[in-house]
């Protein structure tokens, strides 16, 4: 069930009072250790879970069987739209981080972790880090890719297979000289000529000392446990931090806001600035229903325009792929209503980044 705003005076650019009115700040959710649905058996895609690490005890950090156990962070940073929430979603076996093709897509450290057998994996994801403009929401964005890498074991830099620009560059001078770093060269499957990456791959070598390099595709599963092995060794040996079947630490609140936030993106392409954001203003649990209450927030009535389209047309799509994705993900049913609010400046502005969830 979706409500979007579709009579003429919600629907139109200049708004209702409900559309455009003030937005109330919202508590901040909880961030609570949310896990989803179980991993799939094996064969179906995903690595499961063994009995011995289902049964494994985390108040002495070794196995039933008296393997110790291993546990460490592990940071993915690179440019924007290299792939790494695509990565992360991969490699935890669910989507916990929203993909699109516009760049600043992540703006929050998402943390997701897959156990596989003894070592659990405590993966995080970052913004790409920003080059252009220097309003607080890429500030901000930076600060949290520079306090990542700060307290990871080991940094995944992800790189276009092939490709290695001013961007990535930049990003490469600020991976820290003490922590172990593995180049990742994502999107192999988009590279025609595979002879043509040897000759790459020694430059990117003479730019820094790798501890491994790993060219795959993170849209193929058989890469994706390959790299499972090639990491395990980087990981401490020390007790899990999360329960065995846990896969992300966000709350479903988040997890909506950020599911809302990917149609947008998704279903208005270019049209629109990436200064738009999503806040959760209502939550109620009935049972299996969840009704949810969500505001887009842009910066110019413009931008509302392009958000509700002709008749409401696009709020109403963004609005039902939103609900359908939000149904499979907490397997139940989902009412959810839509506004879209005017925030002149608010992606300039310390306040309100805090008051929108942004650290």
């Amino acid at each position: 069930m979706t409500h979007t705003p579709t009579t003429p005076d919600d629907a139109s650019p200049e708004g209702s009072a409900a559309a455009s009115g003030s937005a109330s700040a919202p508590a901040p959710a909880p961030v609570v250790t949310y896990a989803l649905p179980p991993i799939p058996a094996a064969g179906s895609g995903a690595t499961s879970l063994s009995p011995e690490a289902a049964a494994a005890s985390a108040n002495n950090g070794k196995m039933a069987d008296g393997t110790p156990q291993r546990c460490g962070l592990i940071a993915i940073v690179g440019r924007p739209n290299v792939g790494k929430s695509t990565l992360l979603n991969a490699l935890v076996g669910q989507k916990v981080s929203i993909t699109s093709d516009k760049a600043q897509t992540t703006r929050h450290r998402i943390t997701g972790m897959r156990t596989v057998d003894e070592a659990q994996f405590v993966f995080v994801d970052t913004p790409g880090f920003q080059m252009k403009y220097n309003a607080a929401l890429n500030r901000n964005l930076n600060r949290t890719v520079h306090g990542v890498l700060g307290d990871v074991d080991l940094v995944l830099y992800v790189l276009e297979a092939g490709r290695f620009g001013l961007d990535d560059a930049k990003v490469l001078s600020l991976l820290p000289q003490d922590k172990p770093v593995v180049m990742i060269a994502n999107k192999l499957d988009a590279v025609q000529r595979r002879a043509d990456l040897a000759p790459w791959l020694k430059s990117m070598q003479e730019r820094r000392s790798f501890s491994e390099f790993v060219p795959l595709s993170a849209k193929k599963d058989a890469d994706v446990q390959r790299l499972f092995k090639i990491l395990k060794p980087y990981l401490p040996e020390q007790g899990w931090f999360y329960d065995g079947d846990a896969l992300t630490d966000r709350s479903e609140k988040f997890l909506a806001s950020e599911i809302i936030r990917e149609k947008l993106f998704r279903l208005t392409g270019d049209e629109l600035p990436y200064t738009s954001t999503v806040i959760i203003d209502k939550w109620e649990d009935e049972g299996e229903l969840r009704r949810i209450s969500a505001s887009i927030v842009v910066e110019r009535d413009a931008h509302k325009g392009m958000i509700i389209g002709q008749g409401g047309e696009r709020l109403k799509r963004i609005g039902s792929e939103a609900r359908q994705e939000l149904e499979h993900l907490m397997d139940g049913r989902v009412f959810l209503e839509l506004w879209v609010k005017v925030r002149s400046g608010w992606a300039d502005s310390e306040e309100h980044l805090r008051t929108y969830g942004y650290e």
